[in-house]
């Protein structure tokens, strides 16, 4: 649940999520605050939430590659990815028409190092990654969003 609580702050709460048609508890609440920056009238006590979906890219891609090089038998020694997005945000703040309000563009550049996995193997297990990651697939096909709101 995502509940307002100032300005451009939000809180998320995760307690719960849903494994193979059962929701499942998580052994504690998951709480994250999001924000705006100074310059977009927030007050900076948390990632902004197109800084979130490009953290949660980098999360998916890093377990992603940890869990299949641990299948493969792979090494891992080191693991980063630094991700970044084109984002134009005059729609999003009423100032004039612009492009989508969304990112145009998402740049991934990934570091990786196993003591007993080729250049070849890694570039390959790069791909499986992408291939199937669900929030590379979110982010690259377009998802139907429902949306439903309660006054009062």
């Amino acid at each position: 649940t995502t509940t307002w609580q100032e300005g451009g702050a939000s809180t998320s709460e995760i307690a719960s999520f849903r494994h193979m048609g059962n929701e499942t508890a998580h052994s504690q609440a998951h709480v994250l605050r999001g924000d705006e920056p100074d310059v977009l009238l927030g007050t900076d006590t948390g990632p902004n939430a197109v800084e979130l979906v490009l953290a949660a890219l980098g999360f998916c891609y890093a377990v992603g590659f940890a869990y299949n090089a641990a299948a493969l038998g792979y090494d891992l020694e080191e693991l980063s990815y630094d991700i970044e997005g084109d984002l134009d945000l005059r729609n999003f703040v009423g100032i004039e028409d612009g492009p989508r309000p969304g990112f145009t563009a998402i740049r991934v550049h990934g570091r990786a190092k196993a003591r007993n996995a080729s250049q070849e193997q890694l570039d390959e297990l790069c791909r499986y990654v992408q291939r199937t990651s669900p929030v590379g697939d979110i982010i690259a096909n377009p998802v139907p969003v429902e949306v439903s709101l309660t006054i009062g």
